[in-house]
């Protein structure tokens, strides 16, 4: 380095990966600053340079002097040991500048020779004092990973049906009657820990209500009006918890009901394909429940504009992956054990570092953003705006769902009780997917559940036009309900007949 390309360097001044000192007297205080660059990503110390940028040098005597303290430094002062480089640059009058280059370290975590782990923290330092953030420093160099560790819901925690099916379909074995055979299984599928208690991947693909033991692992999910987020005004919003499956399909109906519906040159009495492949949303969705960081303590997020939809996963890239390289196709295994699961079936999952290369191949229009400082990954993707009346008319399919959304509240409050209410849910299930029975009460303007209101949906569900979600758990408090083929007909016919 020159004693020009020094001042610009200089002119950028300090940040994360250079740092500034007029000298250096203290071993101990300089060994921090080397555990905090190798901690990170490594960085320059400029010695000889002031904060204000000026650069006033060291004399000869000092280069000596500092050239055996960095050597001290790094072998003594540190644990493990690092092998700096120092450059010295001519800066006039005889005095130099040192150039102290610190690489990212092969062998984290550093500690000082007092035990104390540094990071770097902007252009400053800081120790490391949560267990939260010590995990996530093992777990960049793949010594530790999120998914292994313990928690507190044992075997009867389970999803019985669901773990079952698993065991069935997947490794044809049969679900252990014997609690110590069970628990053997459980280890033996790396879904316990040794002491017989689920960890994080066991919980979250096969507990019945993970979000008892970990309620922050949940995803939430807000439709808001216009393209900015409100304080107080949404049109739709909804948490989803649950095993991941159940999380998965939970995002994807939310999403799919507040997509609009086009008619794609289809007949008007079939239903609208919405306006961005569903398979995007699969790929994202996927992608953020599996490649979480599950060390951060907060939920992902789900958020419908006008002109975008964003899901807001917790953590940043991890070691070094850049937004180019996953675009190429390129990953990083964060959760192995939750992956190794989920790609024996439980979710759409097709193949490492592949989906966001088919997201992109369906849907060019997303842009990924990796937040490193707010430890946020970002996949917002573009609604195509919606063309002026002057240039496109309002397709058919269109003015019935409209038309079906009024009609529905119309009937169910001032139509025959048993017919016009009936007609108003099956319509309303036809544009929204699954709904749950509170979801249903609002939608068609009542106040509560009334007892007109279930006895429709208990005829509903006799007369087989509707079906529960979850069939074997009538009463779960994730209940809802769908359309069947002959609920399909039968909105059809009803269709058919208000057209002619």
């Amino acid at each position: 380095m020159n004693r020009r390309k020094l001042l610009t360097v200089i002119s950028a001044g300090e940040d994360s990966h250079q740092q500034f000192k007029v000298n250096i007297t203290n071993a101990d205080s300089l060994a921090a600053d080397m555990v905090a660059f190798s901690n990170s990503k490594g960085g320059v110390i400029l010695i000889g340079v002031a904060d204000d940028g000026a650069t006033p040098g060291l004399a000869p005597s000092d280069v000596r002097r500092l050239n055996q303290l960095i050597s001290n430094a790094a072998t003594q002062h540190m644990r493990s040991p690092v092998s700096p480089a120092t450059e010295n640059i001519a800066v006039g009058e005889g005095r130099v500048v040192i150039a102290l280059t610190i690489s990212e370290g092969l062998d984290k975590p550093y500690f000082d020779r007092n035990g104390v782990i540094w990071v770097k923290a902007g252009s400053d330092r800081r120790r490391i004092q949560s267990k939260e953030e010590l995990r996530r420093l093992f777990q960049m160099t793949d010594q530790f990973h999120a998914d292994e560790l313990p928690t507190k819901a044992g075997p009867e925690a389970l999803d019985k049906l669901r773990f079952r099916d698993y065991l069935r379909d997947v490794h044809q074995l049969d679900y252990p009657d014997n609690p110590e055979e069970l628990v053997r299984l459980l280890r033996n599928l790396n879904l316990a820990t040794d002491t017989g208690v689920l960890n994080l991947a066991g919980l979250l693909l096969f507990a019945e209500q993970p979000e008892r033991f970990k309620p922050q692992f949940i995803l939430k999910a807000i439709r808001y009006p216009g393209k900015t987020i409100h304080a107080d005004k949404y049109l739709d919003t909804e948490d989803f918890a649950g095993p991941v499956r159940q999380v998965f399909d939970g995002a994807m109906g939310f999403i799919q009901r507040n997509l609009h519906k086009i008619q794609a040159g289809r007949g008007v009495n079939a239903p609208g394909t919405p306006e961005i492949p569903v398979l995007v949303f699969e790929e994202l969705l996927v992608n953020a429940l599996v490649h979480r960081d599950y060390l951060i303590s907060a939920p992902i997020r789900l958020f419908i504009f006008d002109d975008r939809i964003e899901i807001v996963s917790p953590g940043h890239l991890p070691n070094h992956l850049t937004v180019e390289q996953i675009r190429a196709g390129n990953s990083n295994i964060r959760n192995p054990i939750l992956i190794s699961h989920v790609a024996k079936g439980l979710l759409p999952y097709r193949g490492l570092g592949s989906g966001i290369k088919r997201a992109l191949e369906h849907w060019p229009q997303i842009e990924f953003t990796d937040n490193q400082e707010g430890c946020l990954f970002t996949a917002t993707i573009t609604r195509k705006r919606k063309a002026t009346t002057e240039k496109i008319r309002v397709s058919k399919s269109s003015r019935l769902e409209s038309r079906a959304q009024s009609r529905a509240q119309s009937r169910a409050q001032s139509g025959p009780e048993s017919e016009g209410q009936s007609t108003a849910v099956l319509e309303l299930l036809y544009w929204d997917g699954n709904v749950s029975a509170n979801q249903l009460a609002e939608k068609l303007g009542l106040q509560s559940k009334t007892g007109a209101f279930k006895r429709t949906l208990q005829e509903l569900l006799e007369q087989k036009f509707v079906e529960y979600t979850i069939p074997e758990k009538p009463q779960s408090r994730m209940q809802k309900y769908r359309l069947t083929e002959a609920g399909r007909k039968r909105i059809k016919d009803i269709e058919m007949g208000s057209e002619e």
